[in-house]
């Protein structure tokens, strides 16, 4: 077997970082062990912290028929180079959309060959479409999202409570989560303000009462049906007394939030600067200093980054009209860094991080990911935390330099990546021919971490 050894200072354990190596034989780690210093066999990365690979379970890769907006080759180099060994993808702005069985398989057919790193799929449920999914399971489909509002394109129209109804039962028997955009769009308090180029405009137009109605009815769903039910992309912080109550009640029912309303705030978006654009909208600092702190109880369970590129034209940067402006936060590649940046900030440990932003998202994925330990996948990443850049958008590798953190500071280079014990990113750059897998085997007769294998 191909034998990887890695000694580094800092090897992320259960108690914090400590010098140690880790052992990897074939595509599995086979031991990890304290150690004093670099054996002569040993890939030294001196101070680098070595912990498992980001798992990023929100990304619209838009392929097939959106490559213009990013595509498989783009988004799984950024994601590479940001850290990521394992992504799933949306089942929107893809054209075809996921929510039928030879929709499927148009988007294994396009990325066949691009992958750079690990990738799972979700499916969709809209309107009539129940007798699909338990096809699209048979194939590897890990589970379903679901918009209660306008998706933003017409073929991925929004459900309703009867659609649930149809659709929730169904992936309870297939044990499948269903992921949900949750806004419920209701009548405004107050018109909004007039000004297009002002962010507060947008951020009245969406407020976070939609967000807590949506996922008020969705515990109840939960409750009435079994479902599991996860909570994308979460930015109301009024919505976590209910998902903290649910919890309580031993309901099935997780959230996540992104990087942007961790790092972002309403207060500082400047005017016309529509690359900040997305729904639900960057919210105020209170509500964001609100999320931090559910995410530290474990009310929401972990970060993923919803990149949700598009061709910059359709930003309007000419125009700066967030009114009209397509919505999506692009930063696929910044997600590890942007959140160890923030979070340091208010003082969390890179563990916790860590754990954030790989176990969290793996268990969405029914995957046991997110400690350096035997048996474990060898999906590692080695980065320097203190080691601080500039985002400049053109040096990204997502297909479009447009990025609100642009601009911006953060810390947390990553210098290595190995896929299945395999190198991928070496010193900051990408290596070799893309080898990543899509994790869409049939499920018959495997368990879920052969599948994930």
């Amino acid at each position: 077997m191909d034998r990887l050894r890695l000694y580094s200072r800092r090897v992320l354990g259960p108690k914090g970082p400590a010098p140690g190596r880790v052992v990897v034989e074939g595509a599995r780690i086979a031991r990890v062990e304290a150690a004093d210093g670099p054996g002569p066999d040993d890939a030294d990365l001196g101070g680098l912290w070595l912990m498992p690979g980001v798992v990023d379970t929100h990304v619209h890769v838009n392929e097939p028929g959106r490559t213009a907006w990013e595509g498989f080759a783009t988004a799984t180099a950024a994601a590479a180079l940001g850290g990521v060994t394992t992504l799933a993808d949306m089942p929107l702005n893809s054209d075809p959309v996921t929510t039928s069985l030879a929709a499927l398989e148009a988007k294994i057919a396009a990325a066949a060959g691009k992958l750079r790193v690990d990738c799972a799929l979700w499916g969709g449920v809209v309107p009539g479409n129940t007798p699909a999914l338990k096809p699209m399971v048979e194939r590897g489909v890990r589970g379903f999202k679901c918009f209660l509002c306008h998706s933003g394109i017409d073929d991925f129209p929004a459900v309703e409570e009867g659609d649930l109804l149809s659709a929730m039962p169904a992936l309870r028997a297939l044990d499948r989560p269903l992921l949900v955009h949750a806004e419920l769009e209701q009548p405004l308090r107050a018109a909004a303000a007039g000004d297009v180029r002002d962010y507060q405009t947008y951020l009245h137009s969406r407020p976070p009462e939609w967000e807590d109605a949506a996922v008020a009815m969705m515990i109840d769903l939960c409750r009435r049906t079994g479902c599991r039910v996860h909570i994308v992309h979460l930015s109301s912080a009024g919505a976590l007394p209910l998902l903290r109550a649910a919890r309580a009640e031993g309901l099935p029912i997780t959230a996540e939030t992104c990087p942007h309303y961790l790092c972002l705030t309403a207060e500082d978006v400047p005017p016309g600067a529509t690359e900040f654009k997305c729904a639900p909208p960057i919210r105020e600092g209170a509500n964001r200093d609100a999320l931090w702190a559910a995410l530290a109880e474990g009310v929401i369970d972990f970060v993923v980054t919803d990149h949700s590129p598009c061709i910059p034209s359709l930003k309007l940067p000419e125009t700066g009209d967030f009114m009209q402006a397509w919505g999506g936060v692009a930063s696929l590649q910044l997600g590890l860094a942007s959140v160890a940046t923030e979070a340091r900030k208010r003082g969390f440990s890179l563990g916790q991080v860590s754990r954030w932003m790989t176990a969290g998202p793996a268990r969405l994925l029914g995957w046991d990911h997110g400690a350096l330990a035997p048996g474990q996948r060898a999906d590692l990443v080695a980065w320097d935390p203190d080691d601080a850049f500039e985002v400049i958008g053109a040096k990204l590798a997502h297909r479009h330099p447009t990025t609100p953190y642009a601009g911006r500071t953060l810390r947390g280079r990553v210098h290595h990546v190995w896929l299945r014990g395999q190198a991928i990113v070496a010193d900051g750059a990408l290596v070799g021919d893309p080898i990543g897998r899509l994790l869409v085997r049939p499920t018959e007769s495997r368990s879920e971490s052969e599948r994930m294998s």
